[in-house]
This record gives C-alpha cells, structure tokens and sequence, in this order.
C-alpha cells in the first residue's frame, strides 16, 4: 500500500516510530515524546504497545508506555482501553475522526492517513481538568 491509499486494520500490523508533540495549554508548556509501537496481531485484532521517551524544557525525561486493542467493526476501527473498556472508533475510508467522554472532559481525535505509510493523529482535550492538544507522527523504522 502507498501513499493516499486508506490502510485497513491488517496494514497496521507491525513496527512504527513515533514522535509526538504535546502542547498543555493549561500549564503552558511543551513536551515531547520519541518511541517505538508494536501492532502484533491477537485474536483477530491487533494489541498496541507504546515505549519511548518524554522530555519536557527543565524536566528530567521519563520512560512513558500505553497499551490499548485495536478491532475490526465493519469499515471501521474500534480502540480499547487496555483493560477492555472502548475508547473510540474511526473509519480509515470515509471519516478518521473521533471523540471520546471522559467525564468530565472531552477528547477529540482526527487521523490522517493522507501520506500513508506515513500518518499521524492530532488530539485536542478540553474541561476543567485538562487543556492540550497531542500531535503524534507514525512511520515505519
């Protein structure tokens, strides 16, 4: 599959790089996160596994990981927490976007996949207790 081409959850399969750029509005600093993902198929779907880096200006960096299940629900995607809960579903195809209620507050995400093997996500969070957009950047290593 090359650039433009909607990826289906099979294509995913596999090693990625990431970079991600986070931006706390609230507490207005900057963070960055450089690491590796692994999509390993299971069971008819595929489990995340995140690990990298996050450095922040003045801050000592920190090992951070993330886990979450990725399923096939027709057309779309289907995300899940790592302990089962659903997080949110997108379409590759027709409509990446997404938004997930953590009350109380909002999480909003839109996938690109434009460039495709490479692509990436933007998360925009908003409420009383969080203010930050997420950045992330896929590609193969």
């Amino acid at each position: 599959m090359q650039g433009g081409t909607q990826p289906r959850l099979e294509d995913f399969a596999g090693s990625w790089c990431i970079t991600r750029r986070i931006d706390d509005h609230r507490a207005g600093s900057v963070l960055h996160f450089e690491g590796d993902a692994q999509f390993t198929p299971s069971g008819g779907g595929l489990d995340y596994a995140e690990t990298g880096m996050l450095r922040g200006l003045g801050t000592a960096p920190i090992q951070a990981t993330r886990r979450y299940r990725w399923e096939p629900r027709g057309a779309a995607i289907a995300v899940f927490f790592e302990d089962g809960r659903q997080f949110h579903e997108f379409s590759p195809a027709e409509r990446p976007i997404a938004a997930h209620w953590c009350d109380p507050d909002s999480y909003r995400v839109r996938y690109d996949f434009s460039a495709w093997p490479v692509w990436s996500c933007r998360w925009s969070v908003d409420g009383p207790r969080k203010n930050y957009t997420m950045q992330s950047r896929y590609h193969r290593g």
